[in-house]
């Protein structure tokens, strides 16, 4: 499966109060991992349910009314010798403390972020909650590789007044995840939406702005493409990012380039990490402006980067009655080469130089 609501038990809560953080792990409605299988669809479905319910948290509250939440998505990965590691998660810590400041919540500590996340994934091992890795997956560089998908998340207290949150909760859920896109052709197109706006909040993982992420994905998808792609609010001319995840060209001159960060494009971890990598492989990495234009002269492969996303090739963009082939619709070379040292890392089969993953234990 990709993204499903079917949770594992165990999960993480805290909630600021009294100006501290106190925090608990609760467990859910569960079965052993054997027992659930063999269950019905609709019993596994209201099995889900029970999981996702908290009857002492509020109904109104200024997340459910105004959007006012943030998240971070990160992934526990089945290792080649038989373990789990997280990629990069003081990455996230730090993205998700900066994310609560800008909202002007009381920022989660990014240690305890770190432990929340380990001691989750934990304790749902120990339940016998995980994936375990398989040396297929290697054949389509883990385009069909399971993992542990973490997300924590805000929700805010009580409240119907436009407002912002004092006393926030922090949740860390963890679910079982596959392939984010669906296989098939890889076509994008450019969105007319806009998805972030200067002074805005494009810079912070905030759930409200995926409300056009979803609009935009949707029509994308309708209209027979994979992706969409996002341009700039005042120029309209320079890209910006996808639907949820950032964007690469790599150009006939040699150069990889990535859109200058802002605060209207959201800094990818797997972003930063796509950049360390090619620039270890002596690429020439541009993080710059790049316009439409540029990008339909001399762009000649084209992905997309993130925690769901890999980095997943495009082969092709279409803007209004304009369509770019990158790469004659196949993989591109240094795409492929970027796409298998980073998965080579995260699943254990290439050397961890970098110290990025972080034992579950």
């Amino acid at each position: 499966m990709a993204f499903a609501l079917h949770s594992y038990p165990v999960v993480y809560r805290a909630k600021f109060r009294q100006n501290e953080w106190k925090g608990e792990y609760l467990e859910k409605p569960h079965k052993t991992p054997a027992e659930e299988a063999a269950l019905t669809q609709d019993e596994q479905e209201a099995l889900a349910d029970s999981r996702n319910r908290y009857e002492d948290m509020p109904l109104v509250s200024f997340t459910t009314q105004y959007g006012l939440s943030c998240f971070e998505g990160l992934k526990a990965l089945p290792q080649q010798d038989g373990g789990l590691a997280l990629f990069r998660p003081d990455q996230n810590a730090a993205r998700f403390y900066r994310s609560m400041k800008g909202l002007y919540m009381p920022p989660f500590p990014e240690e305890e972020f770190l432990r929340a996340c380990l001691e989750t994934v934990q304790r749902n091992v120990r339940l016998g909650f995980r994936p375990w890795y398989k040396p297929e997956w290697e054949k389509d560089s883990f385009a069909s590789a399971d993992s542990v998908y973490i997300r924590p998340f805000t929700y805010a207290e009580g409240g119907i007044g436009v407002s912002l949150s004092q006393e926030p909760w922090v949740m860390v859920i963890t679910s079982p995840v596959s392939s984010y896109f669906s296989g098939g052709r890889s076509e994008a197109v450019v969105t007319d939406r806009i998805r972030a706006t200067p002074q805005g909040t494009g810079w912070i993982k905030a759930a409200s702005n995926y409300v056009i992420s979803a609009l935009a994905k949707h029509e994308a998808n309708a209209a027979g493409f994979m992706e969409c792609i996002y341009l700039d609010a005042t120029h309209r001319r320079y890209v910006e990012e996808g639907s949820s995840c950032n964007i690469f060209f790599y150009l006939r001159s040699g150069e990889l380039v990535t859109p200058a960060l802002g605060d209207t494009i959201l800094p990818g971890i797997t972003r930063a990490s796509i950049i360390e990598l090619a620039r270890d492989q002596g690429v020439q990495v541009a993080e710059r402006p790049i316009a439409l234009e540029e990008v339909f002269a001399e762009a000649r492969e084209c992905f997309v980067s993130g925690t769901a996303a890999g980095a997943t090739p495009i082969e092709s963009l279409t803007y209004h009655e304009r369509k770019v082939i990158f790469n004659q619709g196949k993989v591109g070379e240094l795409t492929a080469a970027l796409r298998d040292t980073l998965k080579g890392i995260q699943y254990g089969t290439l050397p961890d130089t970098k110290g990025w993953m972080i034992p579950v234990g």
